[in-house]
């Protein structure tokens, strides 16, 4: 499913109706006076987190979203109808931020999750309110207030539970086909994933999320190669799972490599837990694999798991390490959802 992670919108809330200026001329009635009614209240902008929605797409297609206006007052001291809240839904994950894309005004991390972005405006007043001994036929009623509007931008970050990073062809789009049943794409040349993919895996009974995202080199965080915004598709995951390619010369290197962009980013990612893995320990010899495992233990300071994509090896141990982080972590809100394909663009 191809998707839009950011997106900017044009947001109004609906207009305060009218009050009215009406009398009462009823026949045989001896002493009339005013009845104008009160204008209806406009309608909210109210923003809704929905789990069946996985992509911003539906906002290239509409960028204006505005609230009903409130009905104008009428005579017989009747009220105009309140207009009809804008509801506008979005994926589970998305935050809403100000027009200078800094600030964050509502993180819709929920699903359900409602928040009311801008009120709208009171209906104005009828004569009837301004009836008094000093005034028994008012001639005048309030206007209704303006709808507050404003400029939004929309970010996708995506629910999962565990990141693959690492190196470009460090094996992450592998990892994922073998333990979910995502399809991405798998080829022998550098940066072969270009937009992140989802895949559930499963522990016994623990199902949990796992998203890969494209490689980074030294300088994504100043653009180089595909640049480090992806990074924004991980900031909520439990752990991350460092891929570090075995076939490498220099595995220290490339674990430090990916740490320092990780650190240049910022989002609370170097503070995430981390579990290292040697991939491609197949197309090592015994000697050579007991190299790198000993370098790469050094450089990160903590245990490193053998891994291979082609024989499985050390699978299942990654696999339930990742899966103990997830339970920790996890305090009752299930985070599921289905593997799925996803193209990174911007409105």
């Amino acid at each position: 499913m191809k998707f839009l992670d950011q997106a900017k919108i044009y947001i109004r809330a609906g207009d305060g109706g009218n009050g009215c200026v009406g009398f009462r001329r009823e026949k045989f009635i001896e002493f009339g006076g005013p009845d104008g009614g009160d204008g209806g209240r406009g309608g909210d902008v109210v923003f809704e987190a929905a789990r069946n929605l996985n992509t911003l797409i539906d906002f290239r297609y509409q960028q204006h979203f505005k609230a009903e206006r409130g009905q104008d007052g009428a005579g017989k001291n009747s009220s105009g109808r309140n207009g009809k809240d804008m509801v506008i839904k979005v994926p589970v994950g998305t935050e809403i931020l100000s027009e200078d894309k800094e600030t964050v005004i509502a993180d819709m991390s929920r699903d359900g999750q409602r928040v009311v972005l801008l009120d709208g405006g009171n209906g104005g007043f009828g004569n009837t309110h301004f009836k008094g001994p000093a005034n028994r036929a008012p001639e005048h009623a309030n206007p209704g207030l303006e709808g507050r509007e404003m400029w939004v931008w929309l970010r996708l970050k995506l629910i999962a539970d565990v990141g693959l990073v690492g190196l470009p062809n460090a094996g992450k789009s592998t990892f994922l086909s073998i333990v979910t049943r995502a399809r991405p794409k798998i080829a022998s040349y550098p940066f072969t994933t270009l937009h992140p993919n989802l895949g559930v895996a499963h522990v016994g009974e623990l199902e949990f999320v796992i998203a890969d995202i494209p490689g980074l080199i030294e300088g994504a965080h100043e653009g180089a190669g595909l640049g480090d915004r992806f990074l924004g598709h991980v900031e909520r995951c439990a752990a991350l799972l460092h891929l570090v390619d075995g076939t490498a010369e220099d595995v220290a290197d490339a674990y430090k490599t990916v740490r320092r962009e990780l650190k240049a980013y910022g989002g609370g990612l170097v503070k995430k837990k981390e579990i290292v893995a040697l991939n491609k320990c197949d197309a090592l010899d015994d000697q050579t694999r007991d190299e790198r495992l000993k370098a790469l233990t050094k450089a990160c300071k903590h245990k490193v798991f053998a891994l291979s994509g082609v024989s499985g090896e050390g699978r299942d141990a990654v696999l339930s390490s990742l899966a103990k982080v997830v339970a920790a972590s996890r305090d009752g809100i299930d985070n599921s959802t289905g593997g799925l394909e996803f193209v990174h663009e911007q409105i």
